[in-house]
């Protein structure tokens, strides 16, 4: 387990440090209260990857694809947000499954829902806002 306290200007200093951290491992399960922060965290993951377009939130679109280029090989960020299905067939429809499995980077948020689908090796990280609007990323 690691921790980070920061503030939201700091969290393009971070995220090279939990990348280091994570060791290669794609896919994070984000988790923490609205407003905590994980969406910013995962936008600001892509700009640090060099996505060819800014993240947005995917709470309606519920998965938003980024494109972005690693050794001139075109690379995917899958940023899925579950907060609005109720059901884990409803995340099966949408194919959670490939997005699990694909080798590309993947952050969902409001993961609960899916956590028996999830591999044993998923970066577990909880983001909690501090009372002085601090953020803090536990890594699990």
């Amino acid at each position: 387990m690691k921790s980070f306290i920061y503030t939201e200007a700091q969290i393009p200093e971070i995220v090279p440090q939990v990348l280091e951290f994570t060791a290669g491992r794609k896919l994070f399960a984000l988790t923490g209260e609205i407003g905590a922060g994980k969406t910013t965290f995962v936008k600001s993951i892509c700009t640090h990857l060099g996505c060819e377009v800014p993240a947005t939130s995917p709470t309606y679109a519920i998965v938003n694809e980024y494109a972005y280029s690693d050794a001139q090989v075109e690379k995917l960020v899958y940023h899925i947000d579950l907060y609005r299905l109720s059901e884990l067939e409803e995340a099966l429809a949408i194919g959670i499954e490939e997005y699990l499995y694909s080798d590309q980077y993947c952050f969902i948020e409001w993961p609960e829902l899916i956590e028996d689908l999830l591999p044993e090796d998923t970066v577990r990280i909880k983001i909690e806002l501090l009372p002085n609007s601090d953020r803090k990323i536990i890594i699990l």
